[in-house]
């Protein structure tokens, strides 16, 4: 595999917040800089995990800012510009930019269920809007939509600046034609923790994670001996991680990555409704999975 663009281990940060539900900008850079710290070599801010449909335009500008201000360039920063109107992403995406990021992710439009027509124009329209890297997002269990293979092929063919996919579909003949069909540099990353090493055996470059927030040095560890060609040992790591990936995701995400946060010793406030707090059941589940790998005692 070629050296990827942006890293192999990509995390998906949450947004921290206060105890009254305001931005906690300060948590945000001292959470760049831990990930960094673990393995994590670039970030993506306010995607999914961090919340983005509930960070208004205005907070998720002066949160880029501050992940910006903290890494100093040590790392790219990847900031989420995409929302399901594309007036609205292209013109946020201009503003975006203007701040100094290295790429932008925009996800498949959610709810008004475009065809796929109407999200080859969509990513277009923002990829001609920014001269940055735009990194697609395809996400169906969230959005209902699928980004077809063949769709996202004729983008990374006719916008330039269009130069990866980060895949969430789970759907490996999917994701095996887009890496069979890519032009040479485009990148295909895995959206989902469990999926990583097998999309890795495709010839996916890397993952945008969340479970990178609690175990990073180990999923650099198995992403570094795929790449490296120890396959044995990618996947003793991969197996050994596995319960963890699926317990983060036991309820809306990042519901169980912010408890886990909080039970390794690092808080970052809790979710915004209409997301809520992880219950008894749910936080007694994640402790008993995280003793068991030896993240807790």
């Amino acid at each position: 595999m070629s050296e990827p663009r942006f890293g192999r281990l990509l995390t998906a940060m949450v947004t921290p917040f206060t105890a009254d539900g305001e931005l906690d900008l300060g948590r945000a850079q001292e959470l760049a800089l831990r990930l960094l710290d673990q393995g994590t070599e670039a970030l993506v801010v306010c995607g999914t995990t961090g919340e983005s449909p509930t960070v208004f335009y205005d907070d998720k500008l002066r949160l880029f800012e501050a992940v910006i201000e903290a890494v100093g360039g040590k790392a790219p920063i990847i900031a989420n510009a995409g929302d399901n109107c594309t007036d609205d992403s292209v013109e946020f995406a201009k503003r975006v930019v203007k701040l100094g990021v290295d790429a932008v992710m925009a996800v498949v439009p959610y709810y008004n269920k475009p065809p796929q027509e109407g999200m080859y124009r969509h990513f277009g329209a923002i990829a001609s809007a920014v001269d940055v890297p735009v990194v697609l997002y395809n996400i169906p269990g969230r959005c209902v939509v699928n980004l077809e293979a063949a769709t996202t092929l004729r983008l990374a063919a006719d916008f330039e600046n269009i130069v990866a996919v980060k895949e969430a579909s789970s759907n490996l003949t999917q994701i095996a034609s887009i890496i069979d069909g890519a032009p040479v540099g485009f990148e295909v990353l895995s959206g989902n923790d469990e999926d990583t090493l097998p999309m890795m055996g495709l010839g996916a470059t890397g993952v945008i994670s969340v479970a990178s927030h609690i175990v990073g040095p180990q999923m650099a560890e198995m992403l570094n001996a795929q790449a490296s060609g120890d396959h044995t040992r990618a996947l003793k790591v991969h197996l050994e991680l596995m319960p963890l990936f699926k317990a983060l995701f036991m309820t809306a995400n990042p519901i169980m990555v912010k408890k886990a946060l909080e039970l390794v010793g690092f808080p970052v406030g809790e979710t915004r409704l209409p997301l809520i707090p992880a219950n008894e059941a749910q936080t007694a589940e994640l402790i008993r999975i995280m003793e068991h790998i030896g993240l807790i005692d």
